[in-house]
C-alpha cells in the first residue's frame, strides 16, 4: 500500500486528489487553514473551489507534515512563491527515499530557479516533473485527461503509474526534466501574449501566427537551457500551450486580456497568482545572457513589465514575426 500525500489543496490538488483517491486505499490532502481540512474530513467537500463535486471519502484533510514520515510519494501543487517555505519544513518530516512530484509552473522571483532547482537545493529525494494540459474542473469530475511526467530514471515509471494511471488519466514519459519543466513555465508567458491579442480585439489569423511564433521560439529557448527538442510535441509542451493559450480557464490568459484592455487587477486583493507575470522577469533575463533573441517574450515583457502601450507592443510584435 503505497502512502502518498498531495500538498496544496486547491483547484488542481484537490482534483488530483480526487483522481488518485480511485487508485489508493488513501490520499492525504494538505491545507493550510483548518477549516478546509475540516471540511475536507467531514463534509467530504472543498467548499473554496468545487462546492458541488462530492470528495470521495478516502481523502484525508491535513494541515501539519508529521503524519507523513513514511510518504512514499508527494505530490506538490502550490504556487512557485510559496515552495521553498513549504520544502523546508517538508523536508524535516518525510523519507529521503520519497518521491516529490512536482507540478508548479513557474520561478522563484528573487533567484530565478525553477521549482525542481529549488526542491534539490532543499532535498535529497528523488523528483519528477508532472505537466499538461490539465484542467483541474476536468479531472476533478473524472473527465479524459493525460499529462508528461518527466523522471531521471526509468525505475520510478511503476510506481508512478500505480498511483497516477488510470483509464480516464493517461500519462506520457520522458527523460527530460528540464524541457518538460521549462515547457510549463515558458506556456504561462505565451498565454499571456495570445491574451493580449485578444484584449486588443486581433483578429483570429494574426492571433494565431503569434501564437506559432511562440511555439517555435520556445522550442528554442527549451534547447539553449538544456532541453530536448522534441519535448515541445509532448503533452507537456503542444497540448499544454494550446489549453493556456486559448481558453478562458487560463489565468495567464486572462492577465493578457486585462493588459490588452488596460485593466489594472489588484493581485494582492485576489489572491490570484499569475505564475507567468512572476517568471517573465526570469525568462527575459535568461534570454539576454544566453543572447537568445525572443519576440514573444519582449512582447510579453514589454506589456506586463514595462507597460508600454498594447497597441503599441504588438506592432512591435508584428514586425519582428
Amino acid at each position: 500500500m503505497l502512502n502518498v500525500a498531495i500538498i496544496g489543496a486547491g483547484a488542481l490538488g484537490t482534483a488530483l486528489a480526487q483522481s488518485l483517491s480511485k487508485n489508493l486505499d488513501n490520499v492525504y490532502l494538505y491545507a493550510r487553514r483548518q477549516k478546509v481540512v475540516d471540511d475536507i474530513n467531514n463534509l467530504h467537500y472543498n467548499k473554496d473551489y468545487y462546492p458541488n463535486v462530492k470528495l470521495n471519502e478516502n481523502i484525508q484533510g491535513i494541515n501539519e507534515f508529521g503524519i507523513l514520515s513514511d510518504a512514499d510519494c508527494v505530490v506538490l501543487t502550490i504556487p512557485s512563491s510559496n515552495l521553498r517555505e513549504i520544502m523546508k519544513h517538508l523536508v524535516e518530516f518525510i523519507p529521503k527515499d520519497c518521491l516529490i512530484v512536482s507540478t508548479i509552473k513557474g520561478i522563484e522571483k528573487s533567484t530565478s530557479k525553477t521549482a525542481s532547482d529549488i526542491i534539490k537545493e532543499i532535498a535529497e529525494n528523488p523528483v519528477a516533473i508532472l505537466s499538461g494540459p490539465n484542467i483541474a474542473r476536468e479531472i476533478v469530475l473524472n473527465l479524459p485527461a493525460a499529462t508528461t511526467i518527466a523522471i531521471d530514471s526509468k525505475e520510478f515509471e511503476d510506481p508512478i503509474r500505480e498511483i497516477f494511471e488510470s483509464d480516464e488519466f493517461k500519462l506520457q514519459f520522458n527523460f527530460d526534466p528540464i524541457g518538460t519543466e521549462f515547457c510549463g513555465v515558458l506556456k504561462n508567458i505565451l498565454a499571456i501574449s495570445t491574451g493580449i491579442c485578444d484584449g486588443l480585439n486581433i483578429n483570429d489569423s494574426a492571433k494565431f501566427a503569434v501564437l506559432n511564433k511562440g511555439f517555435v521560439e520556445i522550442q528554442d529557448i527549451i534547447v539553449n537551457l538544456g532541453g530536448q527538442p522534441d519535448t515541445i510535441l509532448n503533452y507537456c509542451g503542444f497540448g499544454d500551450m494550446v489549453t493556456a493559450s486559448t481558453l478562458t480557464v487560463s489565468r495567464n490568459h486572462t492577465l493578457g486580456q486585462f493588459f490588452g484592455q488596460k485593466i489594472v487587477i489588484d493581485e494582492n486583493k485576489t489572491g490570484i497568482v499569475f505564475e507567468g507575470k512572476n517568471s517573465i522577469k526570469s525568462i527575459k533575463k535568461l534570454c539576454d545572457e544566453k543572447d537568445m533573441d525572443s519576440a514573444i517574450v519582449d512582447f510579453v515583457y514589454d506589456v506586463i513589465i514595462n507597460k508600454i502601450n498594447p497597441e503599441y507592443a504588438f506592432e512591435q510584435l508584428w514586425r519582428n514575426l
